[in-house]
This record gives structure tokens, sequence and C-alpha cells, in this order.
């Protein structure tokens, strides 16, 4: 191949691999959509959509927020590591499809590991234990006492079969050995409002979605399930003043199909510790006891090895199973 020849090929190649790296270099170059997968109202829909709004001020896009609800929140996990790997989709999700559901159902749809590339741990939030204002108990330890002189006559909600304000009264079920009735809802919305109607008595949901039902005297609070109490809501007792050890917490995480570009993924990573080290922000999500957390994608990776250990524990001490 004479010398002539060989640079035009290579100016040939260069002219074909131009608009391909400008192309890369562009993400992202249309709205992203963030899949919830729970209904809004929940404290997972208030997080998420706060989250696209700055994220859609950080990288220059209309970046959507969409609801997919169902079984536990695989539909929508299932939707997401389905989508194209191009970072224009994610996956805004609480423990349940990325640590707890593969434990619970034989075939959710997806493998949380396999399925899905980290970004970043977005926060965590105290999980409160809350009462119907009729109930008839008004703190931890009234309440306990009335499950075990009333075996099988309380009702709870939960956000919906294997989400952790579920699994969290299993383990307190277990841990105490009390005999109550578990209604399971579609999302937090649903079961927070017959909560108040006096339909189901208790129920352990997220401080965002619980706080200013309590603050306005529509729930009332009985504690929270953190090892300790929170500066946020000293007034609430944490549970394991009266359950010694006792603690869950429920978390949030940012997740992108499998295959998505890593430089995209370090981007999102980027963005989104950015947001989570803005003061202004970080001072709305204190409001409702929110704690920012962020940090590299293999931080998530550690952390979510360790809670898919953790939840499969619990899931097996309370034998639950879902189809």
């Amino acid at each position: 191949m004479n010398n002539a020849l060989a640079l035009s090929i290579l100016l040939g190649l260069s002219t074909l691999l131009a608009p391909m790296t400008a192309a890369q270099a562009a993400y992202p170059d249309r709205p992203i959509t963030v899949v919830v997968p729970f209904p809004p109202g929940g404290t997972t829909d208030i997080l998420a959509r706060q989250f696209a709004a700055k994220l859609g001020d950080a990288v220059g896009q209309t970046v959507v927020v969409e609801n997919r609800p169902g079984a536990g929140g695989n539909i929508g996990a299932q939707s997401v590591a389905r989508a194209n790997p191009n970072g224009h989709t994610l996956l805004f999700s609480t423990a349940g499809p990325l640590s707890i559901n593969q434990h619970l159902y034989a075939n959710p749809g997806y493998d949380p590991v396999k399925s899905f590339k980290p970004v970043v741990l977005f926060a965590s939030v105290p999980i409160m234990l809350v009462s119907s204002p009729n109930a008839p108990f008004k703190t931890v330890v009234e309440f306990i006492d009335y499950a075990k002189q009333n075996p099988g006559t309380i009702s709870y909600g939960s956000q919906g079969n294997g989400t952790t304000s579920h699994l969290t009264m299993e383990l307190l079920k277990t841990t105490l050995d009390l005999n109550m009735q578990h209604i399971p809802y579609r999302g937090s919305a649903p079961a927070s409002a017959d909560l108040m109607a006096g339909y189901v008595s208790v129920m352990f949901d997220n401080s965002p979605s619980t706080l200013p039902f309590v603050q306005s005297g529509k729930m009332h609070g009985l504690g929270i399930a953190s090892a300790q109490r929170v500066d946020s809501m000293k007034e609430l007792p944490a549970i394991a003043e009266t359950v010694p050890g006792f603690s869950s917490e429920a978390w949030f995480g940012i997740v992108a199909p499998a295959n998505t570009p890593d430089a995209v993924i370090e981007q999102l990573n980027q963005a989104t510790n950015d947001m989570l080290s803005s003061e202004d922000f970080r001072a709305v999500l204190n409001k409702s006891g929110t704690q920012p957390l962020g940090g590299s994608v293999q931080d998530f990776v550690t952390f979510r090895d360790a809670e898919i250990e953790k939840w499969g524990r619990i899931v097996e001490q309370a034998g639950v199973k879902l189809d």
C-alpha cells in the first residue's frame, strides 16, 4: 500500500468516526426519563422529582419522571432493565427492586446486579411508625402491649408486599412474636389515606411521606426505626429505646441499564454528587429527615451488595415469599 493510499484511508476513517465521537460527547442529547417504580405521592416519587429538577438544570435537558408501579417495583425495574443503555432512561429506586425482591419473588423479571449499572446512592430516610388518630395506643410501648394483649386484631398497612415498610413490620413482628394482619397497598399514598381514615391502625412509612401528616395531626407518630433519634424529629423516640437493637432505614439509589457507557455513568454520578453537596439542596432534603448520601459508583456497589445480603437474612427470618 503506497503512502498516498494509506493517508486517504486514514482521512476517510477519521471523517466517519468524527460524528460518532461528537454524538458520544453530546450526552444527553434528548430528554432523560427517570422511572419511579411506585405510584405518585410517596417518598420515592417526592425525592425523584427533586432529583429530576436539579439534574435537568445540571445537564441542560428536560428530565421527566415517569411512574410505573406494580409488583413491588418489579414492573418499573423491568422496563429500565430492557431500555436502550444510552443513559436516557434511569431508575430511581428503593431497596425493594435493588436488594429485596430477588429474595421474595421466584422471577422478578430482572437481576438487580446483572441488569443494571449503579450510578449513585442518593439518600436515606428514617422509617416512621405511625398510627391512626383513633388507634387505642399513643406510644411504642402502648402499641406493643396492645398487640400482645389483642393478637390478630390489629391491621397494619404498607406500601406493598416486600417493601421496606412491609418488611420492617415483619422484622418487628418476628422480634417480639406479634400477631397482626398485613394489608398491602399500591404505594404510600393510598396506604396513608386508609390509615388516616382508620381502615388500618398502624404502619411503617418513610418520613418525607408521613411527617407532614404527623405535624398536621392527621396521623400520630409513635417512633422511628432508626438506631437512634434523628435531629429533625427529636420528639420521636427510636424504637430501639424499647426494643434494643431494632433498626431499619429506607434508602434510594439511581441505576441505569446494563451496558450503559462508563463515561455516561460517571457524568451522572458527578452531577448528582454536585447537587447533593449543595447547601441549599441539602437543606431541602434535611427538612424531612432525609440524609443526602452520594459517593462513587463503587461505594454504591459495595453498599448494594451488603444490602442484598442483609435483606436476604431478614426475608428468610420473616418467612415471606411472594408469587
